[in-house]
């Protein structure tokens, strides 16, 4: 059973585990042992309540399917058990991050201070600029 928050809990029926051998290079087991993990949650046909179902299909999260499948690949550790927790850890992170508020983004202006100093700054450096022309012969 994984808990994400006080009152939401997902049933170890809902995530799919599966063992798989781990990319990259390694030692006498690399062939032998598979200790990386495979995790797959199914979010629409999971018991989330319905605001975490939408906003996590609102994601442009690239581990979630258009299906609304979240598929998760641990191998950084080289004990099964240890990318299983990451695993979970990971699709734990994912779902409480779906449900945080956006900050509203409320649009600026420079302020007249700072547009006069750009511009000031750029009349400078045009002078500066305009004096490196090739010296008049005399």
């Amino acid at each position: 059973m994984l808990t994400i928050s006080s009152n939401v809990t997902l049933a170890d029926w809902e995530i799919d585990i599966s063992q798989i051998r781990a990319q990259g290079a390694g030692g006498q087991n690399v062939n032998k042992v598979a200790s990386a993990v495979h995790l797959r949650f199914d979010i629409l046909s999971s018991t989330l309540p319905p605001l975490y179902k939408e906003r996590l299909m609102a994601l442009s999260d690239q581990r979630i399917s258009k299906e609304g499948v979240v598929i998760i690949k641990a191998q950084s550790h080289r004990k099964l058990e240890l990318n299983k927790e990451d695993a979970l850890a990971r699709l734990k992170e994912l779902i409480q991050s779906a449900t945080k508020p956006q900050k509203v983004r409320r649009a600026t202006k420079p302020t007249k201070g700072s547009q006069r100093r750009r511009v000031d700054h750029k009349t400078r450096k045009g002078k500066i600029k305009s004096l490196r022309g090739k010296v008049p012969a005399s």
